[in-house]
């Protein structure tokens, strides 16, 4: 037997730390290799850091809400020997455990006169919103990972008066209205604290550091939005449905054999730009936690269906917070796109060290004078770039956008391109 000393591993571009949002393991419990630890909340997004080998756990560092730094101890295992009990929780299909000792049962099962909030698994964003109603947590059926309180549930919560009946583990649930708090003369002060509190350090770092500009073009996409019906009416049969993002993605990946230089990181420390050899384009994803950047690697080598398939796959695991550290890093370019609710433009900041960001917004039925000068109805897009002018001039990203939006207006171009 020997104790091995497991150290908080690098946890991607810059971050250095992260908060402990839940412990999966305590001081006696036998695990296998990469079961899952501790769940750290970090600028990107909520992860579970694996255990790296097999073992009883000895000790554990930080408490709920501490800081996890990277390269500091994390938790304390005994390896060799029969320190892995044959009882230890099988593994799923992702490598993490089916069920931790210490994770609490959901919370339709758990006992209510014996528990309290602060026993409940819960962001700070649910945990401030159910004090601001008055509200146990016991008594909230829980819908996320291990049972997890989300802000979805509280709300689900309040709409039917208080009542446990929606069943835990439910996946699905029709929006429910926000619950306003009655009219006070007292001030409410709200801590920036977790994953917002690493999205506002993140974002200030950006702006204050990348001189932005932005530029703006509309687009009509009457050719993409024909396209994308026929080839979804052939993928119907395999159950696939195409959205407008892979098409975007797709646009961008042609774009950067152009303008290779968009495609790049910024050195602060050599003061160099790093043009990458991959293509690892980030969608922009908003979820109950905050903001997240799944990235899509290799993206240049993957299809439209393939592209399709991965959007939705690091959709889902991003919304159910089960993200791995690999998926949230690497990125060289960023897309984000607030769907319907796009607006008709805005200046997105640069998801730094990338140099560059494109910003999706809603498709609106407009009227457009064509080329015989006649007025006709045509759904159109506008598409917002945002630019870090140390290292990609105007003129610069201006061609590159018009680069993007040619192949948007005119997608039959994806073929031509490729042969």
């Amino acid at each position: 037997m020997s104790t091995f000393e497991f150290k908080l591993p690098d946890l991607g571009e810059g971050v250095l730390e992260g908060e402990i949002v839940a412990w999966l393991v305590k001081a006696g419990d036998a695990v296998r290799e990469d079961q899952g630890l501790v769940e750290l909340m970090t600028d990107k997004a909520t992860v579970t850091v694996p255990s790296p080998k097999a073992g009883k756990v000895l000790k554990t560092y930080g408490a709920v809400g501490e800081m996890a730094k990277v390269h500091a101890p994390l938790v304390d295992l005994e390896v060799g020997g029969a320190a892995a009990a044959k009882d230890a929780p099988a593994k799923s299909g992702n490598g993490h455990a089916e069920a931790v000792k210490s994770a609490p049962a959901p919370a339709a099962s758990r006992p209510v006169a014996a528990a309290s909030s602060e026993k409940v698994l819960a962001t700070p964003v649910t945990r401030r919103m159910a004090r601001e109603h008055n509200i146990d947590l016991t008594q909230v059926s829980g819908t996320g990972p291990q049972g997890r309180v989300l802000k979805s549930d509280v709300e689900a919560f309040l709409a039917t008066g208080g009542s446990r009946s929606h069943a835990a583990g439910a996946t699905a649930r029709p929006a429910q209205p926000w619950v306003p708090l009655s009219s006070s003369a007292v001030d409410q002060r709200i801590p920036i604290r977790g994953l917002r509190k690493k999205i506002a350090e993140k974002m200030v770092r950006s702006k204050f550091t990348a001189p932005h500009y932005a530029f703006v073009e509309e687009v009509d996409v009457s050719a993409l939005v024909s396209l994308r019906e026929v080839m979804n009416e052939r993928l119907k049969p395999d159950g696939v449905k195409l959205s407008f993002l892979p098409f975007f993605v797709k646009a961008v990946s042609m774009a950067f054999r152009r303008f290779p230089q968009v495609n790049a990181n910024m050195d602060e420390a050599a003061q160099e730009l790093i043009v990458r050899g991959e293509q690892n384009i980030g969608i922009a994803a908003m979820t109950e936690q905050g903001l997240t950047v799944p990235v899509i690697k290799r993206a240049d080598q993957r299809g439209l269906k393939d592209l399709g398939a991965e959007i939705n796959r690091l959709a889902n695991a991003a919304r159910d917070q089960k993200l791995k550290l690999e998926e949230l890093s690497g990125g060289t370019f960023t897309i984000t796109s607030l769907g319907q609710t796009g607006g008709l433009f805005a200046t997105p900041i640069i998801n730094h060290p990338e140099v560059a960001i494109m910003g999706v917004h809603r498709m609106r039925k407009r009227p457009l004078v064509n080329e015989n000068d006649q007025i006709v109805i045509r759904p159109v897009m506008n598409f917002s770039f945002c630019f870090d002018h140390r290292v990609i001039d105007g003129a610069t990203g201006a061609d590159f956008a018009y680069e993007v939006l040619r192949y948007i207006e005119q997608p039959g171009l994806f073929m031509l391109d490729l042969l």
